[in-house]
């Protein structure tokens, strides 16, 4: 999960519309067609950053951005998601896709929410956008 300091601020609103076009074809290239996280064949994907953090440096580096279909976007983003209303369809779908029990969601659910309180405690990450090299 996104430390609370980071959100409201993605890869779509540091870039001009044309350079995010770029970034997020690129992505729907690759997936061909299918959710590049559970595999499903999508009419409609969706562009998601994937983010790391090094915690000792204090640095959120963009590792990818990936397609994934809606149901998969819902899991990743399951705060938005339960506001929504759509979290008992977000917690099938994880469990779905990862072959697990709710207690296995749940446990995952667990370690993402103490990744997040952990990276909290960082006040101020440094920007690596580094993966944007290869578009230019």
């Amino acid at each position: 999960m996104v430390p609370d300091s980071c959100w409201h601020s993605n890869l779509r609103s540091l870039l001009t519309p044309a350079q995010w076009d770029i970034v997020r074809r690129e992505a729907y290239a690759r997936a061909g067609g299918r959710c590049m996280l559970c595999g499903a064949e999508a009419r409609r994907l969706e562009a998601h950053e994937q983010w790391e953090y090094d915690e000792e440096n204090c640095v959120q580096r963009l590792a990818d951005v990936v397609a994934v279909c809606k149901s998969c976007h819902e899991v990743i983003h399951i705060g938005r998601t339960t506001l929504m209303g759509r979290e008992r369809e977000a917690e099938a779908h994880f469990m779905k896709v990862n072959g697990c029990t709710y207690a296995e969601y749940r446990r995952a659910l667990g370690e993402a929410n103490e990744a997040h309180r952990r990276r909290n405690k960082v006040a101020e990450w440094a920007l690596d956008l580094s993966y944007l090299k290869k578009f230019c």
